[in-house]
C-alpha cells in the first residue's frame, strides 16, 4: 500500500514504485537490473526466432557477440557469468564437432578433406555445416541469459500479472511455487545434517548413496505437506482468490528505458539479419 491508498494489479503500469517495497538498487552502468522483466524476454525474442532459420556461421556468430556485449555491460561481473561466458564457446565447439561427426558426406561439399581414418574422410564442408550449428545453438543460448541473468521470478510473475493482465490467482500461485524451491534446499540440508548427527547410511559407494537419498525422501515429503498446507492457510487467511482485483505491495511498471531497451534490441536484431549473407 502507498501513501495515496492500495494499488490494484489494472493500475500497476501507471504507478510507481512502491517506497515501501523491498527492491535492488540498480547502478545506470548494469542496466539490466533495471529493465522491466517483460522487456528482458521480448528483446532478444525475435533475433531467437530468426535464428532457428539462419544456415550460416556468421550472423549466429555476431548475436552471439551481441549478447555479449549486452551481458557484460548489463549484468554484475560474477564467477557465475564468467562460467557462463567461458562454458557457451566450449559447449558450441563441442556441438560443431558431433554435428560434423554426424552430417551425411554425401550431402556436403567435399572439395576439402580435413580428417582421413581408413575409408572414412571428415570434409570442410562437413565441418561448415557443424560450425553453423553449433554456433546457432550457442547464439540462443547466449541470448536467452539476458533474462536469465537479470530476471527473478518473482518479478517476472508480478510483471506478467500487472502488464499481461495474468490473473492473479495464477501468478501469485506460481509465485509461491517459486518460493518452495530454496524452502526445499534448505530442509534438504538439515535432514542430512540430522543423519550425520546420527551416523545414519554411512559408508562410501553407490549403494550407500541411495540408502542415503531413500532416507531423505520420507522427511522430506513430510516436511513439503506440512510447508505447503502453511502456505494454503496462510494464502486462505489474507482471502487469496475471493475477489477479482487485489493490492500490490511491489510494483514492477513499464517505463520510457524499457521501451528503448525493447526497440533498439529489434533494431540492432534486423540490422544483423540484414547486413549479414545468409
Amino acid at each position: 500500500m502507498t501513501v495515496t491508498g492500495p494499488v490494484t494489479a489494472a493500475q500497476a503500469t501507471r504507478g510507481r514504485f512502491d517506497p515501501y517495497a523491498d527492491r535492488v538498487e540498480a547502478s545506470p552502468l548494469r542496466f539490466l537490473y533495471g529493465i522491466n522483466p517483460l522487456a528482458s524476454l521480448l528483446a532478444p525474442a525475435p533475433a531467437m526466432i530468426g535464428l532457428v532459420f539462419v544456415r550460416d556461421a556468421a550472423t549466429p556468430a555476431a548475436f552471439l557477440a551481441l549478447a555479449y556485449a549486452v551481458l557484460l555491460v548489463g549484468v554484475r561481473f560474477t564467477p557465475r557469468l564468467v562460467g557462463f561466458l567461458v562454458a557457451i564457446p566450449a559447449f558450441a565447439a563441442v556441438l560443431a564437432l558431433s554435428f560434423a561427426l554426424w552430417t551425411d558426406p554425401e550431402r556436403v561439399d567435399q572439395s576439402v578433406a580435413v580428417w582421413r581414418i581408413g575409408d572414412w574422410t571428415l570434409y570442410g564442408g562437413a565441418l561448415e555445416v557443424g560450425a553453423a550449428t553449433g554456433m546457432r545453438i550457442a547464439a540462443i543460448v547466449s541470448l536467452a541469459l539476458i533474462a536469465g541473468l537479470s530476471v527473478t521470478g518473482p518479478d517476472l510473475v508480478r510483471a506478467m500479472v500487472q502488464q499481461l493482465r495474468v490473473p492473479y490467482r495464477i501468478g501469485y500461485t506460481a509465485l509461491a511455487a517459486f518460493r518452495f524451491v530454496p524452502r526445499f534446499g534448505y530442509e534438504l540440508e538439515v535432514i542430512r545434517q540430522a543423519h550425520r548427527v546420527r551416523g545414519a547410511h554411512g559408508g562410501r559407494g553407490p549403494f550407500a548413496a541411495a540408502r542415503r537419498w531413500i532416507g531423505y525422501v520420507v522427511p522430506l515429503l513430510a516436511g513439503a505437506i506440512r510447508h505447503a498446507e502453511r502456505v494454503a492457510l496462510a494464502m486462505d487467511s489474507r482471502a487469496f482468490g475471493a475477489y477479482p482485483d487485489r493490492t500490490e505491495r511491489h510494483l514492477v511498471p513499464w517505463r520510457a528505458r524499457d521501451t528503448v531497451f525493447t526497440l533498439a534490441f529489434w533494431v540492432a536484431s534486423a540490422a544483423l539479419f540484414t547486413l549479414l549473407p545468409r
